[in-house]
Parts: structure tokens; C-alpha cells; sequence
């Protein structure tokens, strides 16, 4: 939730219309969650929850065949997958082949924030990963959008994190050496 809150924050420093909203499913403990966020240019009136999504943030791989994450995106969506294992090591090769090149990548979150924040939480390194994936946000804004929901060194290293997945992104793309 607080992923998809900081990716509507980025969107408002860059003078666009957002809006974030979570999903829960069964209410129990520990059920997995899912946040949306709408991106818009314009303002947005729609309310309702998201079917066809322009892009996917997976943080947790083991969902990956428990529950139907990709549900409708389309061949010409975004897929980051926080893993160290790749597409087919993780079962799922056969649906990321057909999204064009660059549109699909998996990311080991988990250790750069353990590296960054000293704890397992990814949200901030998959959020820089996304804006190098997609392009739709700029890292500047993911950056302050972080920097602002947390202060001091907490928002620093959360920050740092997701520029480290920012530029890994990148690497990986040729983009940066």
C-alpha cells in the first residue's frame, strides 16, 4: 500500500493527476494484498479497481502461482518481479516472452533494501526499478516522494535503495555502464 501511495506522490511532483487505492481480499492475517495506482494526465474520475493494468510490481514471487497476478495485462504491459531467479526458473517464462524487449525484468529488491535499510523491506527499491523499467516517472520524483514520507536517515537509505535499483534497471537495459 504505501508503494503504490509513493507512486501517486511521484506522479504529483510531476504535475499529473493519481490516485492510490488498496485491494484486500480474505480477512485474515498475512492474506496477500493488492494497491493500485492510477496515473493519469488529466483528472481522473473513475473509482473502481483496476482490471487492465499498464504495468505490475510483484514483491512477493511466491504469489506467483498461488494467485492470478497477471490478470489482465496486456502483451504490451510492465512486469517487475521482486527475485533473484529468472523468468524460467520461476515458472513463468512462457508469459513474459511475449511482451516486447525491456518490458519485463526481475529485480533482487529484497537484498538492496537489506543492504540500503538494513531490513527485507523492498517497496522503495522496486519503485526506483519501475521508473527505469516503464519510464513513466522520473527517479527525481520517486526520489522526493521518498525522501518526504520518510524523514531523515530512514527516508536516505530508502532512498538510496531505490536508486540502486534505479541504476541496476538501467545496467541491465545498456543504458548505464
Amino acid at each position: 500500500m504505501t508503494a503504490a501511495e509513493l507512486l501517486s506522490v511521484a506522479a504529483f511532483h510531476e504535475g499529473r493527476h493519481a490516485q492510490a487505492f488498496p485491494s484486500f481480499g480474505s480477512e485474515r492475517m498475512g492474506a496477500p494484498v493488492a494497491s493500485y495506482c492510477r496515473i493519469a494526465d488529466a483528472e481522473i474520475r473513475l473509482r473502481e479497481p483496476i482490471v487492465e493494468p499498464d504495468a505490475l510490481i510483484i514483491q512477493d514471487s511466491t504469489l506467483l502461482h498461488s494467485v492470478d497476478v497477471f490478470a489482465g495485462l496486456g502483451p504490451d504491459g510492465f512486469l517487475l518481479i521482486n527475485s533473484t531467479r529468472s523468468f524460467t526458473e520461476l515458472g513463468v517464462a512462457e508469459f513474459t516472452d511475449r511482451f516486447p524487449p525491456g518490458h519485463a525484468r526481475s529485480i533482487d529488491a529484497t537484498d538492496i533494501a537489506r543492504r540500503h535499510i538494513g531490513r527485507p523491506v523492498p517497496n522503495a527499491a522496486l519503485l526506483g526499478g519501475f521508473a527505469a523499467l516503464t519510464r513513466r516517472l522520473e527517479i527525481g520524483s520517486v526520489l522526493a516522494a521518498i525522501r518526504e514520507r520518510f524523514a531523515g536517515p530512514v527516508g536516505a537509505a530508502n532512498a538510496a535503495a531505490a536508486q540502486e535499483a534505479h541504476d541496476t534497471v538501467l545496467r541491465a537495459e545498456g543504458c548505464l555502464s
